[in-house]
This record gives C-alpha cells, structure tokens and sequence, in this order.
C-alpha cells in the first residue's frame, strides 16, 4: 500500500486549489480523481452535444425524498464541476458572513467574518486570472489588492442595457469573471471571447478551470501524483476511529488502498457528504465525522432561475456575461428583506431554444427568437434546513432530499426583473430558457451545491472545526463547498477557492 504525505480526493474548486498551493511544499501528495481529462474535441462548442445530448453530463441518476430518479447536473472530470462552470467569481458580501434576517428564516452567521476571507479572496482572484473591477458594485465590502486583470467589456446591446439601468439610478457593475482573455492584445489571448463558454467546456482552454489553473501546474512538481478514473468506495479508520488510516478506491477494475498522513475530502457537496456516510464503521456507526449528526444535512443550492427577454432591438452579442446587478441583494426600500443577485447568461442559440418548445416550432423562428433574447440568470439565497440533506442506502445509491424554502425574495426577483426589462426596451414577457424544461431550476441543478458537511467552534452542532478539520478524526479534512454554513446570493466558487487556499496555509504549518 502506498503511502503518501497527503491525498487528495477530487479536483474541482476546492481539491484542485488546494492541490496547487500544497505542491510546492516538497511533501507526497496523491490526487484522486473519479473521472478522466475531458475530451478536447468540436463538440465542446456544440449546443447539442452539451445541452440537448448531455453528452458530458455524468450517466447515473440520484432519488429524490419522494423516490423519484432524476439525472444530477454533475461532471466527472479533472477540474470537476469548473469545467462548465460560468466562470462567474464573485466574493460573498461581508453581511453574508453575519446573521442575516430573511422573509423564510434567519441564513446564519459564520465562525469566521469576511476580513479574515479577504486575503484569500485576492490570493483566488490573482490565481484564477479574475477579470473585474472592485468598488463598482456598492454592496461589495474593501479588497486588500484589485483584481490583476481588467474588467470584461460589454458588446454594444450589453452597454446599452447597463447605460438605460444607470438612467433608471441603478448600479450595474462587470460580473467578475475568470476568463483568460486579453483585450488589449488579442494576438496572444488564449480566450478567442466566443458565445461558447457558459455551461461548455472550453475547446482552447481558456477558462480559468481548476484543471488549467491548478491541476496541470502542481502536477509540474515531482512530488505529485495524479489517478484518474479512481473511484474512492470508502475511508476506513484505525481502530481507536481517530484516524483515518485506509483509502479504498476502485480503478482499472481493481481495489487498491492508498494510505497518508492527511487526508483531504473534495468530492463536491453532495459526493464528500456521501463518501463520509457510507464509510460508517463499529467507532463511526452514522458515518465519518457525524457525531453530530449534521454530516449530508443543511443542503444548499440557490434559488436558481434563467430566463430569456425578448427585445424588440436585436442582439448580436457573442459574448455575454459581462454584467450584474446587486440592487436588490439586501434589505432596501422596496422591501424589508433581501431578494437576490442577478447576472447575465450566456447567450441563447437555436439549438439551446430547440430543447424547450414543442417540436413543431421551425428552427428558423427559433433562430430568430434567439437573436433578438437577453439571457438573465438569477440567484437567492436559499435557508440551511437539516430536513434537506443527502442519504446514502444500502446499496450506497444517492438520494437528495429537497425542499425549496425562502422562496418569496426569489419571486420578487423576478417581478422586479420583469419590471426593469418593461424600461429598458424590452417585452414585459419572461420566457423560460432552461435546459431543465422551467423556469426554476429543479432538484437536478446541483451546481451551486453547499453545506452538507458544515464548519463551526461547537462539535455538536458542526462536523468541521475553524480550519475545516473533522472534530472527530485528526487527520480528515474536508476542502470543497460541503464547509458552507449559509449559501449567500452568489455563486460558491470563489469563495471555495479562497477557503482551500485559506486551508492549505494551515495544513503547511502541520506538514
């Protein structure tokens, strides 16, 4: 059995980053990763094979609480779920840290408040090659250092409808976006700013993903090793259950075990909770770590919706997911509770539309229909409930019981919504432009997944201590968005970044 300094398991977000700031260190690191390297092939850029096809989508399906099977929207590959990701990097709000008062509930504080995350927060955004400007957007708290890189430009239609927001009073800011593009010297820019990168692997590499951003260069260093296509089946303890002593994985069709002084858990949310779970033993009867009970609780993932306005203006845009708006994030005038964030999508093709209307519709009408949209995606916060949690049978099959909640901020989102695009030179008509056939995006859109396997100062409400360290085991650490106590209103993957980086500094000071 090799035996190793670390191992990792996973290489997304939070396995990823982390696996980057450790390499250098010297120490023997194993990564673990249950899927191949994405395939670099046409078809990352087509609409049919991503959207309609899935044809990178993982091929399982979960159970829901009512028992109904459903496809998750996960991906296995190295760079995990970054792969596909919109690239949209934005840091939580220092109130997010807080306790925060919403018309469903209270969202939680934090053990630890936004200063102590931004200097990681920079380290992220300087490592991910985040485009953006801080100080646009009046609801972000102070950055220690600006971002390296310069804001996306808005193509014509998109400053058009960021000048008519600024008309109305309105604080339109550039989404903050990891993209490896340069404007000012397209020659050698490796983004080509395509309208194939929102929800699509990147063809020429060009988004800051966990593989191209973190993965590849810690695997420059000698010291570090990577498996793919390596399933992990369970943990298994030493006999006192203090430690975690066995790693047992699945590959090539063979078992093997790995062992190390450190193990880091990074399966994703849903995947690390499940991992914990099914390694229950005689000292572990209800799972790793879950002496308290709340490892696969607390699930989170967004009141999520994407729609599509019509505009009686056409739009060319290519690329476009250059703006936000955070009017509405907190408390305001309008109503005494928060309501949400709202960003552009990319933008909408034939074939994505082809997906959502009835067959008889004529590929030219949805054509057309496409170039004349405005693609929003919006996002509120949704409420930690230890009733929304994930299981694990048996048979080790997942199911994902959810009930949505809070949802009167995210409805009064999208009346908002409604009502801006009625003044900005558009239908007061919303059209639903989701892959998953509605306008809420159901229990299968699991890529805002948080919260599963909380941190806290107290044992017996958390299952992670400060440093994301399990209070029951000296050795097992869980870096990826399961740490989340709250979800905020924006999307996790900066602030996974910024926590692996946050943790890898602790873990050097132990190696």
């Amino acid at each position: 059995m090799d035996h190793y300094d670390v191992i990792i398991i996973g290489t997304g977000a939070g396995g990823g980053t982390l696996a980057h700031a450790l390499a250098p260190t010297g120490k023997r690191i194993l990564i673990l990763e249950r899927g191949s390297f994405l395939p670099q092939e046409k078809d990352n850029w087509n609409s049919r094979a991503v959207f309609t096809d899935a044809k990178y989508a993982a091929h399982e399906t979960w159970q829901d609480k009512n028992g109904q099977t459903f496809h998750p929207g996960i991906h296995y590959y190295v760079g995990g779920n970054t792969k596909f990701y919109g690239a949209a990097l934005l840091r939580m709000r220092p109130q997010d840290f807080g306790e925060l008062r919403h018309h469903g509930g209270i969202s939680p504080a934090w053990p630890l408040g936004y200063e102590q995350m931004d200097p990681y927060y920079t380290k992220a955004e300087h490592l991910y090659e985040v485009h953006g400007k801080h100080g646009e957007d009046p609801t972000e708290g102070p950055a220690s250092a600006d971002y390296l890189f310069e804001p996306v430009s808005h193509e014509p239609r998109i400053q058009q409808l960021s000048d008519d927001l600024e008309a109305m009073g309105h604080r339109p800011f550039h989404l903050p976006l990891g993209i490896r593009l340069l404007e000012k010297n397209r020659p050698f820019s490796k983004c080509i700013r395509c309208s194939t990168c929102d929800g699509f692997p990147c063809l020429v590499h060009a988004k800051s993903d966990a593989e191209m951003m973190c993965v590849r260069p810690a695997l420059e260093h000698p010291n570090v090793r990577l498996l793919t296509e390596t399933f992990v089946t369970h943990l298994e303890t030493d006999a006192s259950g203090r430690s975690v002593k066995t790693v047992h994985v699945q590959r090539n069709g063979l078992n093997e075990q790995y062992s190390a002084d450190t193990v880091v858990v990074s399966c994703g949310a849903i995947n690390s909770a499940a991992l914990l779970l099914r390694s229950a033993n005689d000292k572990h009867p209800h799972g790793l770590a879950n002496s308290s009970d709340v490892v696969g609780r607390h699930y989170m993932c967004h009141n999520n919706s994407a729609f599509m306005a019509l505009s009686k203006s056409s739009n060319p845009t290519v690329f476009q997911k250059t703006l936000a708006l955070n009017d509405f994030y907190f408390a305001g005038p309008e109503w005494e509770y928060p309501m949400g964030h709202i960003q552009m999508l990319g933008k909408t093709d034939g074939q994505i539309l082809k997906g959502n209307a009835p067959g008889l519709v004529p590929k030219f009408i949805l054509d057309a229909m496409a170039h004349h949209a405005i693609d929003f995606w919006l996002t509120s916060e949704d409420l930690p409930d230890p009733n929304n949690r994930v299981l694990v049978d048996k048979q080790n099959r997942i199911s994902l019981h959810y009930t949505p909640n809070n949802l009167e901020g995210h409805r009064r989102l999208v009346a908002k919504l409604k009502s801006l695009l009625t003044q900005v030179r558009c239908h007061d008509l919303l059209f639903s432009r989701s892959v998953y056939l509605n306008q809420k995006i159901p229990i299968g859109g699991t890529a805002h997944q948080v919260g599963t396997i909380r941190f806290g100062l107290d044992p017996k409400t958390s299952a992670l201590d400060i440093n994301c360290k399990a209070h029951d085991l000296g050795n097992l650490y869980v870096v990826d968005g399961s740490f989340f106590v709250s979800s905020s209103a924006v999307n996790p993957g900066l602030t996974i970044m910024a926590n692996a980086l946050r943790v890898a500094e602790h873990l050097k000071k132990d190696l």
